[in-house]
């Protein structure tokens, strides 16, 4: 069954879900403020809006992929919910704060429309392969009808529960990745100061105790996982300052809840170090040149070894 989706915000993630829904066989209308971004789109089968409400008001279903709240709740303020017919059903697969999640569905069902919070995890290499996973909030009925799509755009969807609940599962999710890649490029700085090579601890961590997804598939040194960003100097991926913003997601909701997560408080204070410096551009996993340049001189690499 063909779907009309408005797709706003068709950048690194949201232009190819936004291309592989057109592949699929749906008629996907999309806007971007960035020319080259909409551009894109267009070249992989995308009609251009004249404007997110263009977009909407012939829409089945909107699909929004944001940088913040603010700019969803602005959005769907300044028209987008007018625009659309009523009960069009709104999937905000940015991640936001959860307060900001929950007033998007509040919004959306003020103004006559269903709404799931639906953000992902994947990376861009998910979002092209359409191998995506979607953590989703909101009602069963929404989710049940949004579920055709996003198994389009992902290989996963859970319903985590009611509003918000998606992108409390996604700042949960992210700080263990956050704090996990700060444990593995740890290990390999401290494995080169010992004179250990990076694919012999590689060998023995991914079929041991230490295995993890920021191991064997985001490897943050080069050698061992040849796919990963670190055997592209670093190139996200997933960048760096996007982890610092859902580590902040993450560190906001855990003083609001009076939680005493030391590792994750300390995990979005290096994020947020990193991204502001050297790994502006950089995937999250080039903080292990952060580590190592913060280290003593002894850990530079052995001979034999792989920095």
């Amino acid at each position: 069954m063909t779907t009309t989706v408005a797709f706003i915000g068709l950048g690194h993630m949201g232009g190819p879900m936004a291309a592989n829904l057109v592949a699929a066989g749906h008629r996907v209308l999309g806007h971007d403020l960035v020319e080259s971004a909409l551009a894109k789109a267009v070249a992989n089968g995308v009609e251009a809006a004249g404007s997110a409400a263009e977009a909407a008001a012939v829409a089945d279903v909107v699909i929004t992929m944001l940088p913040a709240g603010r700019h969803v709740l602005s959005l769907y303020g300044q028209g987008l919910l007018a625009a659309a017919r009523p009960g069009t059903l709104f999937v905000d697969c940015s991640t936001i704060d959860v307060a900001d999640s929950r007033a998007a569905h509040a919004a959306a069902e003020e103004a006559g429309h269903r709404s799931l919070d639906a953000p992902v995890s994947g990376g861009v290499v998910g979002a092209e392969a359409g191998t995506l996973t979607f953590m989703a909030g909101g009602e069963e009925a929404a989710f049940a009808r949004a579920e055709p799509l996003l198994s389009v755009m992902g290989r996963k969807a859970v319903h985590c529960g009611g509003a918000g609940a998606g992108q409390a599962a996604k700042i949960c999710n992210n700080m263990i990745l956050g704090v996990s890649m700060i444990a593995v490029s740890e290990a390999f700085v401290l494995a080169e100061s010992l004179g250990l090579s990076d694919q012999a601890l590689y060998d023995v961590a991914s079929a041991a105790s230490g295995q993890c997804w920021a191991l064997t598939v985001n490897c943050p040194v080069p050698g061992p996982v040849p796919t990963s960003p670190a055997n592209r100097d670093y190139r996200p991926g997933f960048a760096a300052p996007l982890m610092a913003k859902d580590l902040g997601l993450a560190a906001n909701a855990l003083r609001s809840g009076g939680i005493d997560a030391q590792l994750g408080l300390k995990a979005a204070e290096l994020y947020e170090r990193f991204a502001e410096g050297a790994g502006a551009e950089q995937d999250f996993s080039g903080i292990v040149r952060a580590i190592r340049a913060a280290s003593s001189k002894s850990t530079a690499p052995q001979e034999g070894t792989t920095a």
